[in-house]
């Protein structure tokens, strides 16, 4: 064989073996990848943003959210521009932290918690978002709510104006087709919905409205929590 095509052989096989390196890596990382695609991802939110945000166009078809797997999180990570926060959500009692965005389109619930309907204002009648359960025992996006949400708990919303509490009054297990959960109610609450541990069905949490305050004069910890960029799964 001559030099140069032994030479060329040479590199095919390392490159080969490279790219096989790479694809079993993140073959065998998968969920870890993942996972860091969306708990990194920490967007600056302000009132500014809120207010621009607020006015753009956004998809509610809840039924057609797939299941997040690594492909969407990547494609979410590298689109995260389109992504329209109103805000952010937490509950100190179970370290959930993440942001609000405008809409359930894949994109959107990959990296935040989707507003189910387009006529919704906090602290007004029902407040309803949805949001990923990743399982395993998942800290990202909703899945605290599945592992560690009581009644009794606290939620907080904001839009970096107001902050909104919410007690948690109600944990119940639906089915999916139950898209009346979403509607609007003439009482004051929040809906938070995510997946059950197959899929199948939702787990639905609902809060009843205690107050609104200002941003500075909302407790510390939920000051706090809100500060820190957003960081989802922190």
């Amino acid at each position: 064989m001559k030099k140069g095509k032994k030479r060329s052989f040479e590199w095919l096989r390392w490159t080969a073996v490279v790219v096989l390196l790479l694809v079993s890596i993140v073959l065998i990382f998968n969920q870890q990848i993942k996972y860091y695609l969306v708990g990194s991802y920490k967007p600056e939110i302000t009132r500014q943003t809120v207010q621009n945000n607020q006015k753009k166009k956004a998809t509610y078809d809840f039924q057609s959210v797939e299941d997040l797997n690594l492909q969407t999180a990547a494609k979410a990570r590298a689109n995260k521009q389109s992504i329209n926060t109103i805000g952010a959500i937490t509950v100190p009692a179970i370290n959930m932290t993440i942001p609000i965005a405008n809409g359930v389109d894949n994109t959107t619930l990959a990296l935040a918690a989707g507003t189910l309907r387009p006529d919704m204002k906090m602290g007004e009648g029902n407040y309803a978002l949805a949001g990923h359960n990743m399982a395993h025992g998942s800290k990202i996006l909703f899945s605290p709510l599945y592992y560690h949400a009581k009644v009794g708990q606290m939620i907080y919303i904001t839009n970096m104006d107001r902050v909104y509490e919410y007690k948690i009054y109600q944990r119940e297990f639906i089915a999916a087709t139950r898209v009346d959960v979403v509607n609007n109610t003439p009482e004051k609450i929040i809906t938070l919905i995510t997946c059950d541990a197959t899929g199948a069905n939702r787990l639905m949490i609902r809060g009843k409205f205690v107050k609104s305050e200002p941003f500075t004069q909302a407790p510390q910890n939920v000051q706090k929590n809100f500060s820190e960029k957003y960081t989802t799964g922190r």
